[in-house]
């Protein structure tokens, strides 16, 4: 026990030797320090100037030997310096590495002690003097911290707060620290797999919908806008729609030529969530107000021209395009009146169409400005463009190019908004990440609504389309039996039939333009009798569109325009078709009677087929008056109404319409009239009203002619039943006569 306190001991006064030791080696080195400055201080201040000067010198006019044997001293001594500090570190640092395996192996003989100290007192410690010596131990072996580390108050460590990176719940992206592709891949599926309710899957969810929408929206064009809008469906617009609209504000700002496929595509979208499209309105109106606030001519440009194919597409009023014009025209500056006149070149013949009276009076207005002469030379260049491109009547400026009319009249929904509204409501928080807490429930809203818009899942639908078609095929085919026979084996299920089907389809689907679907479908070989494949195809391929495309009336008119086969083919498709109308849903309906009405303003089929038409109460059903309906009002859109009453005037087509326009009795005549009028048609009608004004006299008159021809015929009956009396009475008088001359000679015979 002895020892080992003498030991402590010593190790304790050997600490407190090297700590003395160390405070003299900075003390010394503090005031070599500060004589050195001291010194060079002194020398600066008692020196003169003329005496640094003498020095420099001499210095400078020494021997080039001094100062090499300077130098050398220099480096000598400094060489000494170096190497004495050099070997006291060392002796240190043995010294230290010496005293803390001197401390290891006390810890362990004290550990030993301690144990042994217990066991022998039976496990109860008592109070032991080296436990002070311990603490000072542990003390003294705690690691260097710099000032700056502890608490002023407490002198506790300070424990550095690891802070998480701002993007901890989503993977390192680009610009980041690198992940391997394996290691990022198993990221994913973790947030994927994780609870729908966290913060993590919901924002992971969020990222995919941002960059789901921003591919939809850049890729979009004329020829995949319909394919585009059946993905941008499929995405969730409801959470999404801040994301959506600042996708296509900022494409439209990226590429205002492409204005009018973005209209488009918000018009089949208005149709369905109109309350997104307002949003995207309002963000419109606002940019344009701080813009034209801003003199911004570059974004007022792109924005007005977007309104402009708003106004094309009817997602705006006009009035919108009139105050907007009106506003640019009141101070008439370069860049507004060129604006306004951009502005009118888009949308001018809409405008002329809806309100006449209002763009006469803005060309007023520009003829007024041109006259003026205030404005510089290019801009009244613009200004007699836009008059010679009304002079065309915006012939080379249509306000809907046929590719992208998607919308019926019908269901078009038109906003009624004003650029003088300050309230508008952007929703920019809808442009970043929101946690909500009822998640799945806003998913299964959002899918029903899908549903509701699609029309079915789009699973469904590829398989209705794509290869629902050929399975049923193959289903009809597979109920025939297979005949078996010793030499050669029949194949009756139709298998060539229904790759011919499957070839057909992929071929339309894959086609951009009618033309070059043509061509491909002309070099499939068709043989002969397959034709009504071609047509049936064609017919269901545009029947399971959600609209009618021009695209299929377009292909069938090239097919009869090149072979009359196609002509008698499709011509027995409409008689067969309408017999079997009340079987289709409304959709394929409306496509059915557009497609056929195509073939037939187009005269690519006969009039003659409309022979299977019988429009009475007792012979159509209500599919089938949807269908006359749609066909005619297609007829009479495309020909006019002149050119059509025309078409129906023709004497060679009167027996084939007898059906449509019946004259046999006052009832069907009567029906037919309302029919027509009802459906906004009845100027076609005019000589079935006149038929029914003169229906009674005609009707006496039929009577009249069926009683004269009764009389005619018993008259006729009578005098043919007396002249067969009276020559039976002269055959039997003259029959008795020539008996009673035979008797005679008989008797004057006997008498001989």
């Amino acid at each position: 026990m002895e020892t080992k306190r003498q030991i402590s001991r010593s190790h304790s006064k050997e600490k407190e030797h090297y700590k003395t030791f160390k405070d003299h080696h900075r003390r010394t080195d503090r005031s070599h320090k500060r004589s050195r400055r001291h010194k060079s201080r002194s020398r600066s201040s008692s020196e003169s100037s003329y005496d640094r000067d003498r020095r420099r010198k001499r210095r400078n006019h020494s021997s080039s030997r001094s100062r090499s044997d300077s130098r050398d001293n220099v480096r000598s001594k400094r060489n000494d310096r170096d190497s004495k500090r050099h070997h006291q570190d060392r002796r240190h640092d043995d010294r230290g590495r010496d005293k803390d395996r001197d401390r290891r192996d006390d810890r362990e003989k004290n550990s030993t002690n301690n144990n042994n100290y217990r066991d022998s007192n039976n496990g109860q410690k008592r109070n032991d003097p080296r436990e002070e010596t311990k603490t000072d131990s542990k003390a003294l072996t705690l690691p260097d911290r710099r000032p700056e580390d502890f608490e002023l108050a407490s002198m506790k460590p300070v424990v550095p707060v690891q802070r998480e990176p701002k993007n901890a719940m989503m993977p390192a992206a680009a610009g980041g620290v690198y992940i391997p592709p394996f290691r990022l891949k198993a990221m994913l599926e973790e947030l994927k797999n994780k609870e729908k309710t966290s913060m993590e899957h919901q924002k992971y969810m969020w990222e995919m919908l941002r960059k789901s929408i921003n591919g939809i929206i850049n890729k979009v064009n004329t020829s995949n806008i319909q394919n585009i809008i059946l993905e941008l469906f499929n995405e969730n617009l409801l959470r999404g729609k801040g994301l959506l609209a600042r996708a296509i504000m900022k494409a439209q700002m990226a590429s205002p030529n492409f204005s009018h496929v973005y209209a488009a595509l918000l018009a089949v979208i208005n149709t369905k969530l109109p309350d997104l499209v307002r949003l995207i309105i309002n963000r419109y109106i606002i940019q344009f107000q701080r813009a034209y606030k801003r003199n911004n001519k570059i974004v007022c440009m792109a924005t007005t021209r977007m309104m402009a194919h708003m106004v094309n597409q009817q997602i705006v009023h006009e009035l919108l395009g009139l105050e907007l014009l009106t506003l640019m025209l009141e101070n008439p500056t370069e860049d507004s009146v060129e604006i306004a006149a951009d502005f009118m070149i888009e949308c001018g013949q809409v405008l002329t169409d809806i309100t006449p009276a209002g763009v006469n009076a803005i060309f007023e207005r520009f003829r007024t400005i041109l006259h003026e002469g205030e404005i510089a030379k290019k801009v009244q260049y613009t200004i007699e463009n836009l008059f010679a491109i009304r002079k065309t009547r915006f012939a080379e400026h249509p306000g809907v190019i046929p590719e992208l009319d998607l919308v019926e009249e019908d269901d078009k929904i038109t906003h009624d908004v004003s650029l003088e509204e300050q309230n508008l409501d952007g929703q920019e928080e809808t442009n970043v990440f929101n946690f909500d807490a009822n998640y799945e429930q806003t998913e299964t809203e959002w899918d029903e609504i899908k549903k509701e818009i699609l029309g079915e899942v789009e699973d469904e639908r590829m398989n209705k389309i794509g290869a629902g078609i050929v399975r049923g095929a193959e289903e009809e085919s597979s109920e025939e039996e297979e005949e078996e026979d010793k030499n050669q084996i029949l194949d009756f299920t139709e298998k060539d039939l229904v790759n011919l089907r499957r070839t057909i389809y992929l071929v339309i689907m894959s086609s951009v333009d009618y033309e070059e679907c043509c061509h491909k479908l002309l070099k499939l070989n068709i043989r002969e009798g397959q034709e009504m494949e071609l047509c049936n195809m064609i017919l269901e391929c545009n029947m399971q569109e959600r609209t009618y495309l021009r695209f299929y009336g377009l292909l069938a008119q090239r097919f009869c325009q090149l072979n009359e086969i196609y002509q008698q083919k499709f011509h027995e498709l409409l008689m067969k078709q309408y017999v079997t109308v009340h079987r289709l849903e409304i959709n394929k309906l409306r496509n059915a009677a557009k497609f056929f009405g195509h073939l037939l303003y187009t005269e690519s089929i006969d009039w003659t087929c409309l022979t299977c038409i019988r429009l009475t109460e007792d012979d159509t059903t209500a599919s089938s008056r949807i269908f006359i309906k749609i066909l005619f009002q297609e007829l009479a859109e495309n020909l006019g109404m002149e050119k059509f009453k025309q078409k129906l005037a023709d004497e060679s087509l009167q027996p084939h319409l007898q059906n449509l326009f019946p004259t046999d009795s006052v009832q069907n005549a009567r029906f037919s009239i309302n029919f027509f009028t009802s459906i906004g048609l009845g100027a076609i009608t005019e000589n079935l009203r006149e038929f029914l004004q003169n229906a009674p006299k005609l009707l006496l008159e039929k009577k009249y002619a069926e009683l004269l021809a009764k009389a005619n015929a018993s008259s006729s009956d009578s005098s043919s039943s007396d002249s067969d009396s009276s020559s039976d009475d002269d055959s039997d008088s003259s029959s008795s006569e020539s008996e009673s001359e035979k008797h005679k000679k008989n008797k004057k015979k006997s008498r001989r």
